[in-house]
């Protein structure tokens, strides 16, 4: 796919993927995105910090990893069956949406 494929205003929604934190001391990752999704908007409510990782392996996210501003919508390039962590210290519902053009 074109490197391109951000570079547009517009975006297709598509299947939710939340990422569920249940507790403050352990990672939590997504599924596995689908053989489609090349992009994905993330947003949380509280501050977290995430990893994305290939499908061989479940990535989990620790304090080291790329810091996510509480309520900051961003989009990230993936690949198709990556999936997502998240590690946070509070107990939360991390937002997970896998768009397309």
């Amino acid at each position: 796919m074109s490197r391109r494929f951000m570079n547009t205003d517009c975006w297709r929604p598509g299947t939710v993927n939340n990422v569920s934190v249940a507790t403050t001391s352990t990672a939590a990752a997504s599924n596995a995105f689908g053989a489609q999704t090349y992009a994905i908007r993330v947003m949380a409510p509280a501050a977290c910090f995430l990893k994305i990782g290939d499908p061989a392996a479940t990535p989990t996210a620790a304090t080291t990893d790329a810091y996510l501003a509480p309520n900051w919508e961003t989009f990230i390039l993936v690949t198709p069956g990556q999936k997502i962590s998240a590690f946070s210290a509070t107990v939360q519902t991390v937002s997970v949406v896998e768009i397309s053009q």
